[in-house]
């Protein structure tokens, strides 16, 4: 009965939403950053490495926190387009789930062998040519694999949304924050429900990820 609800619907659907973008925008930001921490050695590097770590050591609540006070110095119109709406939920999960998927693809990379690389440029093939020729097929376990730990750190993320996104029924309220508004009404079962739907969820991605990766090794 629960379930059936519009307002629990609409969390489930905008949560499978926001999960999938996250997941598709982390994988787009871990590639090339994971590749640029495995690969080269530059100024900066060690404090770009720190940098990336903040989001996973910072308690949520902070994390929400510092994303509301970056937008307070952006324009009016961007930051009502932005804050307490549906691009802040996509913002807020990935703000944790980009960094677990950059440390996956940079020990993706750490564990490819560059000198396929290196032979694939001293024939005549550009940077991107040998990335995408040799690294990339090497790499697409690993990508796989930070797509499923961000879309599922992203469906757990509860601490940033509250703070930077709100939990507005039928606006920017996705399943972890039904849960606590569910529990601040009393309606224990609808919370129950809910996190069933989430455990559901991350045992689907999980596994299919794991007999997705399986079936790629055996090919």
């Amino acid at each position: 009965a629960a379930l059936a609800r519009p307002e629990i619907q609409y969390s489930i659907k905008l949560s499978l939403l926001s999960c999938t973008i996250t997941a598709i925008l982390s994988v787009m930001v871990a590639v090339p950053i994971g590749y640029l921490l495995s690969r080269h050695q530059f100024f900066g590097r060690n404090l770009i490495d720190a940098i990336l770590d903040i989001p996973i050591v910072l308690p949520p609540l902070v994390v929400g926190l510092s994303l509301l006070i970056l937008f307070m110095y952006v324009p009016q119109f961007f930051r009502e387009m932005v804050v307490y709406q549906i691009p802040s939920v996509i913002l807020a999960q990935f703000m944790v789930a980009c960094a677990f998927a950059v440390r996956t693809m940079r020990a993706t990379f750490d564990q490819i062998d560059n000198r396929r690389e290196q032979v694939a440029l001293t024939l005549g093939c550009t940077r991107a040519q040998a990335f995408s020729r040799v690294v990339f097929p090497e790499a697409q376990r690993g990508m796989l694999t930070a797509a499923t730990l961000a879309w599922a750190r992203s469906l757990g993320e509860f601490g940033p949304l509250l703070v930077f996104a709100g939990a507005t029924r039928n606006k920017t309220e996705v399943l972890s924050t039904s849960v606590f508004l569910e529990l601040s009404v009393g309606d224990v079962e609808a919370a129950v429900a809910v996190s069933m739907i989430m455990v559901v969820a991350a045992v689907v991605v999980l596994v299919i990820a794991r007999l997705w990766g399986s079936h790629s090794l055996s090919i």
